[in-house]
């Protein structure tokens, strides 16, 4: 529990020594730290070489550079802006994806948004961006669709949910953030993506039922919710300079996302000051003069399902009958060109695109070109330990009773499910895939469609075990097939191993949404069938997303590990947490419940009668803030694992008595500025809280301290949560180290969005601050 607190003034009462319980427990947690905005001099001259080659291009050449083109023709860029030779302007490359760079050989399939969001650590998420911001630039790609903040994880089971972070808008901000700065410390730009309210793959985008044309599903979302959830990452993107902002496919509040001025213009450059160029989601782009006033800098990849280039096709009639001004046009190019100067990507010394980019593109699209073989530049350096070193650090402990890890010399192991092996059905994920659930046999690393990548290898975990049984003569044994271990048939295991590992999948990707929140491939029957031959059963989790573990409680399954989508290194990051190598110090940036319906949010789907109109597809946010966490709070339901939650092999106290210093003396009810970019108000730092986190076990390893902030019951708006994540730090401790933790909290932590007042507010009454080792208290 929490203390009271004390009022140092009327309108903010926060001084406060706040004593927050919590039992031993370990996991991670990352530095604070907020972003400052792009150096404004250095912005300015970037505008004035963009100025100076707008000034020098023709009208047509203008139209070019806001209007993509295909992949197929783009030098194996998903999206190209380009050239214009003879101004010495190379054009502007873009690829995706979240995790690494996709349709290219020879790169590094990284570990995914949701695993990266689990290791809670602000230093290695930075480190990651820096490393895949190094593999675009070494292919020669000048922007990357990445980060994901959308969707940001509203729906459990939905299908894009592993491309982000968590559905905590603080976590993901902050890791937005992060990985921004690091990729764009290469001059590669960084493209925030999907904006705003693409939080279901279902009805995603517009489709045709009997002949007519049915609309996107529009996310109806109220004005409260979209500041405080949905547009709040998106904000530490642009504070941390994001190039551009991609405009995602459905309908917001009726209007389609990359033609709706509320958000493109009114949010994105009125109130928060963003610099940068929008661009369409691939195929988003409906309407020429519509989208272009909205405020659509960029559409891509320069043509619609229906196979026209809109902007090429339509800006050039819009601009001669006055429907949309020169201007504005000017305004596009330059916003384009601006980030491509800031970057230094004029520099000579940026590299030409790999030429092997088309050839892979072309074959994983099924085309030949008549290309061959060139070989591709390998741009994956030493990022394999990275790789590692971030799986190990995201990996969840759930469980583990009786110490049961770190395993202490086993003499006989046992491997179990279709997840441990090989990859065999080959090394790119089908975009889109064959199977709801993936390939059948084969670790999973990553997830599929255009968030994926293409594997140069990749270690399963019954390789990685069995090289690390073999230095002490462990026997192995193991039954791949899900099927015959659902069956319960285990005629070929003798004797009985001293530790059965089962290794269970859940796969999803882009364009649909996952069914289940069981893992696939009859993992419950999988687990509890080992479980029943087996008193030391350890199961180990690679997943998409949220799972139910109605297996969990079983009193022969000890010890449980959440290692999400670990990328290639899956199966040496396993076996470091497995034996010890690495103390365990992930935590979960999601809530996982003990059955489904505990979450209440399904995705809206409708069947064909249902859609009696073109409209049809409405998903209302009625929830408000309450999702994930909040909402287990609202509705006072126990989870099975709650956020921020996990285990390690020693234990840590985190001292319960927070210290909150105001930097600030009685703040003023309102914000005087909401931008986001500039010295705004909403980012200064006006409170200082502090507090201890102390190793009391045997062992090394690293912790997180959680901060989290309860606002007056009294004077805030209805729709509050209970708490709301606003600090978080990770610290690595040695046996009997202590250390102080230390969280910065803005004026933006402290406040809600008054609807009316259209400003961030500083509620009157007294806040509770709970420094917890996750969000139960």
């Amino acid at each position: 529990m929490c203390s009271e607190a004390m009022s140092y003034a009327q309108r903010l009462t926060i001084l406060l020594a706040s004593a927050c319980l919590s039992v031993p427990s370990a996991g991670g947690h990352i530095q604070t730290r907020q972003s400052p905005p792009v150096d404004d001099a250095a912005w300015t001259a970037a505008v004035v070489k963009a100025d100076a080659l707008l000034a020098q291009l023709s009208f047509d050449e203008k139209i070019d550079m806001v209007t993509g083109t295909d992949p197929l023709s783009s030098l194996g860029c998903i999206g190209n802006i380009a050239p214009v030779p003879r101004l010495n302007f190379s054009g502007i490359c873009y690829s995706d994806g979240a995790s690494g760079v996709n349709r290219a050989d020879l790169v590094t399939v990284f570990p995914t948004g949701v695993t990266t969001g689990s290791t809670w650590d602000k230093d290695i998420i930075y480190r990651r961006g820096v490393a895949i911001g190094q593999e675009f630039r070494g292919k020669g790609y000048h922007a990357a669709l990445a980060p994901v903040a959308g969707p940001l994880g509203r729906h459990p089971l939905g299908g894009r949910n592993w491309e982000g972070f968590s559905p905590d808008p603080y976590l993901t901000g902050v890791a937005m953030s992060a990985t921004i700065e690091g990729m764009q410390s290469n001059g590669i730009q960084a493209v925030a993506k999907h904006y705003i309210g693409n939080e279901q793959e279902t009805q995603r985008t517009n489709s045709t039922l009997n002949g007519s044309r049915v609309e996107a599903i529009s996310s109806n979302i109220d004005d409260r919710t979209l500041h405080e959830l949905y547009l709040w990452p998106f904000v530490d993107s642009i504070r941390a300079g994001t190039s551009s902002i991609l405009c995602s496919y459905n309908r917001l509040n009726q209007t389609y996302a990359c033609e709706n001025p509320d958000t493109l213009t009114r949010l994105l450059r009125d109130e928060l000051g963003f610099r940068g160029y929008t661009v369409s989601d691939w195929y988003a782009t409906y309407s020429a003069a519509d989208s272009a006033n909205a405020g659509l800098d960029m559409e891509m990849p320069g043509s619609n399902v229906a196979g026209g280039a809109v902007y090429r096709d339509g800006l050039p009639q819009a601009i001669e009958d006055g429907v949309v001004s020169l201007d504005r046009l000017d305004e596009m190019v330059r916003r384009v060109l601006t980030p491509y100067y800031l970057l230094g990507q004029d520099d000579l010394s940026f590299p030409s695109v790999d030429p092997s980019t088309l050839a892979v593109t072309a074959t994983q699209y099924g085309q030949d070109f008549g290309l061959g073989t060139p070989e591709a530049r390998d741009v994956r350096g030493n990022h394999s330990a990275l790789v590692r070193e971030i799986a190990n650090a995201g990996a969840v402990l759930l469980k583990n009773d009786n110490d049961t890890l770190p395993l202490a010399s086993p003499r006989h192991i046992g491997v179990f499910g279709n997840d441990a092996v090989d990859i065999i059905d080959g090394f790119v994920f089908p975009d889109p895939p064959a199977s709801p659930i993936g390939p059948e046999f084969g670790t999973l690393d990553i997830g599929g469609g255009s968030g994926s990548q293409r594997h140069t290898y990749v270690v399963s975990p019954l390789e990685a075990i069995k090289a690390r049984a073999e230095e002490t003569s462990t026997r192995v044994s193991y039954i791949i097939n899900n099927e015959f271990l659902a069956a319960n048939d285990f005629h070929s295991l003798y004797p009985i191993p001293d530790v059965c590992i089962v290794f269970l999948k859940t796969y999803a990707a882009e364009s649909f949404d996952r069914t289940s929140f069981e893992a696939d491939w009859n993992s419950t029957a999988v687990v509890t069938n080992v479980a029943q031959k087996c008193n030391n059963t350890v199961v180990v989790t690679h997943s998409a997303g949220i799972n139910t573990m109605p297996w969990a409680t079983h009193p022969n399954v000890r010890a449980i590990i959440a290692a999400s989508l670990p990328g290639e290194q899956t199966g040496n990051s396993i076996v470091d947490i497995l034996w010890g190598d690495v103390n365990p110090s992930g935590r979960l940036p999601f809530t996982i419940p003990v059955t489904g319906e505990d979450y209440g949010l399904p995705v809206v789907k409708l069947a064909s009668e249902e859609v009696t109109s073109p409209t049809a597809w409405q998903s209302n946010f009625t929830e408000g803030l309450m999702i994930d966490y909040r909402h287990f709070d609202a509705m006072d339901i126990q989870p099975l694992y709650e956020f921020g939650f996990g285990l390690s092999y020693t234990t840590f106290d985190i001292v319960s008595n927070v210290l909150v210093r105001a930097l600030l003396a009685d703040p003023p009810a309102l914000a005087s500025s909401t931008l986001a970019v500039g010295d705004s108000e909403i980012f200064n730092p006006i409170l200082n809280a502090t507090s201890r986190v102390s190793n009391t076990g045997s062992r090394g390893g690293a912790t997180v301290a959680q901060l989290y902030v309860s606002f007056p019951s009294d004077s805030g708006p209805t729709g509050t949560p209970v708490r709301v994540l606003r600090g978080f730090t990770k610290s690595q401790l040695a046996p009997g180290e202590t250390v102080e933790v230390e969280f910065p909290l803005t004026r933006r932590d402290v406040s809600y969005w008054d609807v009316e007042a259209q400003n961030w507010r500083i509620p009157t009454g007294e806040f509770e601050f709970c420094n917890l080792s996750s969000s139960g208290l």
